[in-house]
């Protein structure tokens, strides 16, 4: 975590933006599998690949961050050694095979890291087939902080960004990534009205 002190506490949702990039489509029965050990934590559906394909023009530089699926942060070997050790606080990495590029190096994030951070009489009702939570109320003293993401035990196939790790991959990677704000403690500022949409 970044030495100067936060002014506000954030939680984003990131994703690939709109721009002209390559981006990953997952492998159906992989993104299953992890959403699987997601909700029920069994080491048997625990990932230990991902497979995908590159998506989008061929012209189009490939993006860094190149999935948008909540629960699959991928990115690019760049961004793993530029975050280091950081990562580790909150999950593993997963080597990602890209079908027909051997020479892209890029890895699934698995983010370990459930948190039971919620303020649920604040926060709007956990969706009954995802536990989606469209407008999350986090309680200040639970909020991992020093971690650079998490999951939810209502939402768990969701990774939560802390805003220290989502303004460092923005400022790392420029308009390859979409920063959705889920919640702030500033109340003047405005969630996303739709994060988790598409």
């Amino acid at each position: 975590m970044t030495d100067e002190p936060e002014k506000s506490l954030s939680v984003y949702r990131l994703l690939p933006s709109m721009s002209e990039y390559q981006t990953l489509h997952l492998n159906n029965f992989d993104a299953r599998q992890l959403m699987r050990w997601q909700r029920t934590g069994s080491d048997e559906d625990r990932p230990t690949r991902l497979r995908a394909e590159w998506l989008g023009e061929r012209r189009w530089p490939k993006s860094e961050f190149p999935t948008g699926y909540p629960g699959a942060p991928v990115l690019s070997d760049r961004l793993v050694e530029t975050f280091g050790h950081e990562f580790s606080a909150a999950g593993s990495l997963v080597p990602v095979e890209i079908a027909g590029a051997k020479n892209d190096e890029y890895f699934l994030y698995v983010v370990e890291q459930v948190v039971d951070c919620l303020d649920l009489r604040r926060s709007s009702k956990p969706k009954r087939m995802d536990g989606e939570v469209k407008k999350p109320v986090f309680r200040v003293e639970a909020l991992p902080t020093q971690l650079p993401a998490f999951r939810l035990p209502q939402f768990p196939d969701a990774v939560h960004w802390n805003g220290w790790a989502a303004d460092r991959l923005v400022a790392l990677t420029g308009d390859e990534i979409e920063r959705r704000l889920l919640w702030s403690q500033d109340p003047t500022v405005k969630p996303h009205s739709d994060p988790w949409g598409i």
